[in-house]
């Protein structure tokens, strides 16, 4: 079953509410997506924590052969100081 980019981006803002989420379907198909996800609050994680937070978030949707969500090509991203 496919998801679409709003309710990727439903499910990343329920978490990190003032992010700014950019979400691109790369294939047309509904399963394959990436995203950009900038938020102050990756500020002192590094990658890897940035990343796993924002794929906790979307609740299970990338789990296995199952899920609803097949690719996620994801960035994320800390907002630059002024």
């Amino acid at each position: 079953m496919a998801m679409l980019a709003k309710d990727i981006e439903a499910l990343i803002l329920e978490t990190f509410p003032e992010a700014k989420v950019t979400i691109s379907d790369l294939a047309g198909d509904g399963n394959h997506y990436a995203a950009e996800v900038i938020d102050e609050s990756f500020r002192d994680k590094n990658r890897v924590q940035q990343q796993r937070a924002v794929y906790a978030s979307l609740k299970g949707k990338m789990d296995g052969a199952h899920g609803e969500l097949h690719a996620l090509a994801l960035t994320t991203k800390i907002p630059q100081l002024d």
